[in-house]
């Protein structure tokens, strides 16, 4: 690989990094060709984009976009594979999915909301984060809940009740 087709290739992972919110660095080495299309099946069916790359070229791109944390450059040691997503749990979910059927991929690190998680066993941690969409239907559904007592409590008989309090302190002034 020539000085240009370098470059070309870290300009395209850089591209994915400033793109793609989150990444995870997996090992896929020792897996045959028919488990290596399985997993890019899965990957493509979830959404998750699967790239193997040079651990080098990859530490230039994290460079480039200013993402070079030293825990994920350690990291890139052997062979390497890139899943880049939108979502923050997606990759893990695929790895955790996968895993059922054999012991790779294996998470090397991942980037995951502008947080660095190193090794395999935040795995279980990663598949239960919650996507920002799902904490603020949590939020919503917390802020709506003490409203929702105070209109049921008002629309039963105790309601009618706050109602015949609520007129009668009117009628004192």
């Amino acid at each position: 690989m020539n000085r240009e087709e370098k470059s070309q290739v870290i300009d395209s992972l850089a591209e994915k990094l400033s793109k793609y919110p989150t990444f995870y660095i997996t090992d896929i080495s020792d897996m045959n060709a028919e488990s290596t299309a399985a997993l890019r099946k899965a990957c493509f069916e979830a959404g998750v984009q699967l790239s193997v790359v040079k651990n080098t070229l990859f530490t230039k791109a994290l460079e480039k976009v200013e993402k070079a944390d030293a825990d994920l450059v350690g990291v890139l040691k052997g062979s390497s594979s890139i899943m880049f997503a939108e979502a923050a749990k997606t990759p893990a979910v695929v790895i955790k999915e996968f895993r059922k059927k054999g012991d790779k991929p294996i998470l090397k690190a991942a980037y995951v909301q502008e947080c660095v998680y190193v090794g395999d066993e935040n795995l279980d941690m990663l598949v239960n984060i919650k996507s920002r969409e799902e904490l603020i239907g949590d939020i919503v559904a917390l802020l709506q809940s003490p409203a929702k007592n105070v209109i049921s409590a008002l629309q039963a008989n105790a309601g009618q009740k706050v109602a015949g309090i609520v007129k009668a302190l009117e009628e004192r002034n």
